[in-house]
């Protein structure tokens, strides 16, 4: 460029003639003629098409392979160097490499997929998941994050989760409604199996029993991107990067899952007051236009829980996602609704909840109440030691404090005795079970009415004095009242010995 300027200064200002420039810089009179019509190099221009004479018998064969391509996966596609092989074993083709090389890449640039830029309406979202590692007391765990959008604003709301169903899919949305304080419009997804059933042939999606009722409920419209494309909702997909790279970086530590959302919460409440590129208002400002399109916020709760119809096994058990939950034995072989959330599993028999536990993550595991099969122990107390759900129950050591003496007492029935001890516990805490036992440990009185005496007068708050009336089976003592007359009888029949 600088000899360019030289040569245009030699002869506009300086008055050179062509030829005398030309000698002087070595250039050919049309060079200089060329750089004096232009205030710049045009640079070269190609007037005709690229002939490839060679290539040109095989090009359809070379088209007609990346056209297959597109339908196999995206790490199994021919390369440049691989059609050129083939192209020399399986058509004799005899020209280079480069001309092929140059035709493929050009091929494949004019099919790459091009995109228009979009614009997005108030109040509506956009959800999808994504997959981060976190330290969840003490233990790395994998955590999928639940990610809805707001692409008007970019406002966002990110959860954490154990996994990625349906519980926490409902979960998730049941929290960013809650965080955005309204409903959005309309909500974009992609065709997960949590939201969609079966895609028709006529392009209609089948919904699930669970979307439907999240959808009846809060009454927002929702919209499915096209199968196997990303960029129909590429607002979202690249707030998954954005969270992985700025919420979950360093890998964060929490005592609870809870805690863990907690901090998730306030990075999102802390992203509200950036500015972003191309835009005047912050993401808050912005947001207020967000929220004053949106529906408002249902009067009641929705049970975000998955709904399974099962029955309980002859060991009081109920399958719930490759897991067993005990039931009470009374409900044996009966047919029972299974409520799977996030954090717990519920158990209904007709409008009776008889069963929670903790949900657990894991597989093939069975997750036992003790107090569940100590009715059916009372009547099978052989069974006391080698009872599955009593190991590792952790009770008191009055508890076996208690046993050791029934047992020393009651050759027979203190296996029986005990568990009925252990069955107060269906109705009263565990705390007050456990002082009545010790009080009766410290008074001597070894036994289950013993117990359950002594409970319920701390419970009532009364002195333990024991009531025959209660027990109409034990035998009443008649004791006469004792008169001074009889200790003289007493000093009589000393003198006389």
């Amino acid at each position: 460029m600088e000899l360019y300027a030289r040569v245009r200064r030699a002869v506009r200002v300086e008055g050179w003639s062509q030829r005398q420039v030309a000698r002087e810089f070595g250039l050919a009179r049309k060079t200089v003629r060329k750089m004096l019509a232009y205030s710049a190099p045009p640079g070269y221009q190609r007037q005709k098409p690229v002939r490839r004479p060679k290539l040109g018998p095989w090009q359809g064969v070379i088209d007609a392979i990346l056209e297959e391509d597109k339908g196999q996966p995206r790490k199994q596609r021919h390369t440049a160097k691989r059609i050129f092989e083939r192209l020399r074993s399986e058509h004799d083709y005899t020209g280079g490499y480069t001309i092929v090389k140059d035709y493929v890449r050009a091929a494949k640039l004019s099919s790459r997929e091009m995109f228009i830029p979009l614009s997005h309406a108030a109040g509506e979202a956009q959800v999808d998941f994504g997959e981060a590692v976190a330290v969840i007391a003490g233990a790395e765990s994998k955590v999928h994050l639940f990610i809805m959008d707001l692409p008007h604003s970019d406002d966002c709301f990110v959860a954490a989760f154990p996994a990625e169903t349906t519980e926490a899919f409902l979960e998730g949305h049941v929290r960013a409604f809650a965080y955005f304080g309204g409903v959005p419009t309309r909500i974009l997804y992609d065709n997960t199996k949590l939201a969609v059933a079966r895609i028709l042939g006529d392009g209609q999606r089948q919904k699930t029993r669970a979307f439907s009722e999240l959808q009846s409920h809060y009454l927002f419209a929702e919209k499915f991107g096209r199968p196997a494309k990303g960029n129909d909702k590429g607002k979202v997909e690249n707030l998954v990067g954005y969270a992985r790279r700025n919420f979950m970086v360093p890998v964060p530590r929490a005592s609870s899952w809870e805690q863990l959302n907690a901090h998730l919460e306030a990075d999102c409440c802390q992203r509200r007051q950036r500015r972003l590129r191309g835009h005047a208002e912050t993401i808050a400002e912005r947001f207020e236009r967000d929220r004053a399109t949106m529906l408002p916020l249902p009067a009641s709760l929705f049970e975000a829980c998955e709904k399974v119809v099962a029955r309980v096994s002859s060991l009081s058990l109920v399958r719930y996602r490759t897991n067993d939950y005990s039931v009470p034995t009374e409900y044996g072989h009966r047919q029972v609704l299974v409520k799977g959330y996030v954090d717990r599993v519920e158990i209904v028999s007709g409008r009776e909840l008889i069963a929670r536990h903790q949900r657990c993550y894991e597989r093939e595991r069975a997750i036992y109440d003790p107090l569940h099969y100590l009715a059916l122990l009372e009547f099978k107390s052989r069974a006391l030691d080698q009872a599955a759900p009593l190991s590792g129950w952790q009770l008191p050591d009055c508890f076996a404090q208690l046993r050791r003496l029934l047992e020393a007492r009651l050759t027979r029935h203190a296996g029986r005795e005990y568990i009925q001890v252990l069955r107060l516990m269906e109705t009263f805490p565990l705390e007050e079970v456990a002082a009545a036992v010790e009080h009766a440990l410290e008074l001597g009185t070894i036994g289950f009415d013993a117990v359950r005496h002594l409970m319920l007068c701390r419970i009532e708050r009364r002195p333990p004095r024991l009531d025959l009336n209660n027990w109409p089976h034990l035998p009443l003592a008649a004791v006469r009242t004792t008169q001074a007359a009889d200790y003289m009888s007493l000093l009589t029949a000393e003198v006389t010995a």
